[in-house]
């Protein structure tokens, strides 16, 4: 039952049902039961979490409550408060232009911290199973930007193109609030490993697509892969990853004990003398940077952590930035251009929102993630550089990448799944690299506590459970506890031909030509998939699965285009083949710097956060050094 105040959701449905019903409105009233009936309490259904009960989902173990961070009001200034000229504009508030504003604060720069979302509290982001980050239903979520003002144009099935609002999964994943991703991320937080770093030198170069060896190596990035991890708090014990490259130390905090997911797991790699590790999370364990440890809550990956025990750019080096007295962060903004002289010199940017700015600065920072870092670059054209800022020698916008993901699920006899998150315990590195045939590979590891709502459209698609009645019910009380999923990202092969460029013939709210990505994800990433799917179906049938299905999620149509976007301006040793040079900085242009995933020449079998922030730490650092202070 609908409450008054979430009976809105409902009116659409019993609307087209005036008169005579058709099945489109009776499969959307339907749909809007099983969401009121699997959702959160908090949407007005499920009263008592009812279904919650049933099927045995926990949303946090018991006798444990979330402590209620101490608030205070958002740091933020205001339109007004904007100076005329900065040392540095750093263009995004996640994981890269966090960390980069923060060494630059630190470093005695002026920093203006640009964001189009605002700056989110804990108590902002309730944890609505309805509107998060874990499952898209069409809704409005409050880490996404809102549906209307910010299309993109994609490709269909069929080769035509469609324009899509952000409330569609097609359109991809930008977290648009001050710390990005990382304010609703799953944290895993995994170094990429040596071989990553050489991919066609390994491999190859695939027909059709773009491999390439980065210009920079595991040792050059591994001391700020230490510093990310110390710096910003990560768990996990540093042992049985085969594929490791060395470090100068483990981590700052212990992994979380090995829940029963995780513990079962651990017998089956056994059986098959598969190696381990424990996966490397940015959530605390034991207190750390002044949060507290984690009660290990079922609403993780998706959400952002209402105790503040999720590592973020804004609950860690944001606030950093800001407390040098160095750091604005101006928060509804969005840069529409980046602007240069009648020579091409970058001078600053212009800025649409509450009002209109230009500000001038030294330097221009880029972390608006892939999709929006090589738009902002399109729609800077000048006359000296009439097909975009950097884009002399047309890279920007290629080689989009992001991560299929493979897998499989497997039932078991007795129960396996105790609600205890995170999720993500265990893993095997195995399969990252040294494949017969096979192009990169991935890590294989436990996934996130599914949500009822997650599990019930999930196994409907699986055909493993009804979609309606009581057998339904049934089917997802017997399924939930004893459900096992193993997932990895898959290595991606990139393509000149998956690429972002701009429609002007589709404009966003503040005019600008919106985003088109087209091209497609290389075969090999398809043959990869596949195998990962098998060696995922091996560990849980040695792990005891009665049953195991195998999943690929993979795009309808176009490019990959998830949360771990990547590529599209991508660093090299040459002009002609590469965006910018192995510090970030765009060719031709000494004050433009890219510090976000954007710049990855390949994206790793892993989760790529961890290669983000240290690859800002490392840009951002050699910029500090060589401007010094503020001028």
């Amino acid at each position: 039952m609908l409450s008054g105040e979430r009976s809105d959701l409902a009116a659409p449905a019993l609307a087209a049902l005036d008169g005579r019903p058709d099945d489109d409105a009776l499969a959307q009233l339907a749909d809007l039961v099983i969401q009121g009936y699997y959702g959160d309490p908090g949407n007005g259904g499920n009263r008592d979490a009812a279904s919650w009960s049933m099927i045995g989902y926990r949303p946090r173990p018991e006798g444990t409550e979330w402590p209620r961070p101490v608030e205070s009001a958002a740091p933020v200034t205001a339109w007004s408060d904007v100076r005329d000229r900065y040392d540095a504009v750093v263009v995004g508030a996640g994981a890269g232009g966090g960390v980069a504003a923060c060494v630059l604060a630190e470093a005695g720069r002026r920093v203006l911290l640009v964001e189009q979302g605002s700056w989110l509290a804990a108590s902002d982001l309730p944890v609505d199973h309805l509107r998060s980050q874990r499952l898209s239903l069409g809704y409005d979520t409050v880490v996404d930007p809102p549906s209307a003002g910010h299309p993109r144009v994609v490709p269909t099935p069929g080769g035509a193109a469609t324009t899509l609002l952000a409330t569609d999964p097609r359109w991809g994943s930008n977290a648009m609030t001050v710390g990005g991703g990382t304010r609703v991320y799953g944290a895993q937080a995994w170094r990429f490993c040596p071989e990553d770093f050489a991919m066609a030198t390994t491999y190859g170069v695939p027909e059709g697509s773009s491999l390439a060896d980065w210009p920079l190596g595991y040792d050059d990035l591994e001391p700020e892969y230490d510093r990310a991890e110390w710096e910003l708090g990560v768990s996990g014990d540093a042992t049985g990853d085969a594929t490791a490259g060395p470090r100068r130390r483990g981590y700052p905090m212990p992994p979380f004990p090995h829940a029963v997911d995780s513990a079962r797991l651990a017998e089956g790699a056994a059986a098959l003398g598969l190696g381990t590790t424990d996966v490397p999370l940015l959530i605390n364990t034991t207190p750390y940077n002044g949060r507290g440890a984690c009660i290990r809550c079922a609403s993780c990956v998706g959400f952002a952590c209402p105790g503040e025990f999720k590592t973020d750019t804004r609950n860690t080096v944001i606030p950093r930035a800001v407390a040098t007295g160095r750091c604005d962060v101006l928060t509804g903004a969005q840069v529409a251009t980046v602007l240069t002289d009648d020579e091409g010199r970058v001078t600053g940017v212009r800025i649409v929102g509450e009002r209109t700015l230009e500000v001038a600065a030294a330097d221009v920072v880029l972390a608006a993630g892939a999709v929006e870092t090589a738009r902002l670059l399109l729609n800077s054209a000048s006359a000296s550089e009439p097909d975009g800022l950097g884009n002399r020698h047309d890279q920007v916008g290629r080689h989009l990448q992001s991560h299929v993901y493979a897998g499989a699920w497997g039932l078991f006899d007795e129960p396996v799944q105790d609600s205890v998150g995170p999720g993500p315990g265990i893993a095997t590195t195995d399969h990252r690299h040294a494949n017969p045939g096979i192009v990169g590979g991935a890590m294989l590891a436990n996934d996130f506590v599914p949500t009822p709502l997650s599990l019930y459209y999930s196994a409907v698609g699986l055909g493993l459970v009804p979609p309606h009645g009581l057998a339904s019910k049934r089917a997802m009380r017997e399924l939930f506890p004893r459900l096992l999923v193993v997932m990895g990202p898959v290595q991606e092969v990139p393509s000149p031909d998956s690429r972002v460029t701009v429609d002007p013939s589709v404009l966003d709210r503040w005019g600008l030509p919106a985003a088109r990505l087209s091209g497609g994800i290389h075969p090999e990433d398809l043959r990869t998939a596949d195998f990962v799917a098998d060696r995922a179906v091996d560990w849980l049938r040695a792990s005891g699965a009665a049953s195991t299905y195998r999943l690929r999620h993979l795009p309808d149509a176009g490019p990959s285009r998830g949360q771990h976007q990547a590529g599209t301006c991508r660093m090299g040793l040459d002009p002609a083949t590469s965006v910018t040079d192995r510090w970030g900085r765009v060719w031709g242009h000494d004050n433009l710097t890219i510090a976000d995933a954007s710049l990855h020449v390949t994206n790793g079998g892993v989760n790529p956060v961890l290669t983000v922030l240290a690859l800002a730490y490392r840009v951002a650092g050699r910029l500090a050094e060589e401007r010094g202070g503020s001028l």
